[in-house]
């Protein structure tokens, strides 16, 4: 009988120091940075490689500032702009890409793209959106 005493004991007094341990709280920061300087806009996923001229369409340029996009998106939750995914290099692209710091040429306008030719329509964040436009 002492054995079983024993065992209850100190089972018990597990039980009481688990119940008064102070529980610890997970705190997560992520430290995003500064948008990547690029100048027709970067890519939504990580790592952020500048997009060649012609991925983004006029919508996402704002007096000739990049509105951003993932992370570092500066615009209403409801917008959606066109993207030409032809560009990217999940979907094959291994085309010339500018690099961060690159200033945009001249001949290239940001907001009046005639020849620009979007297939996908895409939110701020990234995500494939519904073309509602």
């Amino acid at each position: 009988m002492n054995g079983f005493k024993l065992v209850a004991l100190a089972a018990f007094a597990g039980c009481v120091m688990m119940a008064t341990a102070p529980k610890a709280a997970a705190q997560i920061t992520v430290e995003i940075g500064a948008a990547p300087d690029c100048p027709y806009g970067y890519y939504d996923a990580a790592p952020y490689d500048c997009a060649p001229y012609g991925y983004y369409g006029p919508e996402w340029f704002a007096g000739g500032a990049f509105v951003g996009t993932g992370p570092w998106f500066h615009g209403p939750d409801s917008f959606q702009g066109h993207v030409n995914n032809s560009f990217h290099p999940e979907h094959g692209y291994n085309g010339p890409k500018p690099q961060r710091g690159d200033k945009p040429e001249a001949s290239k306008p940001l907001d009046k793209m005639s020849d620009f030719k979007g297939n996908e329509v895409r939110d701020g964040h990234g995500h494939v959106a519904e073309n509602k436009r």
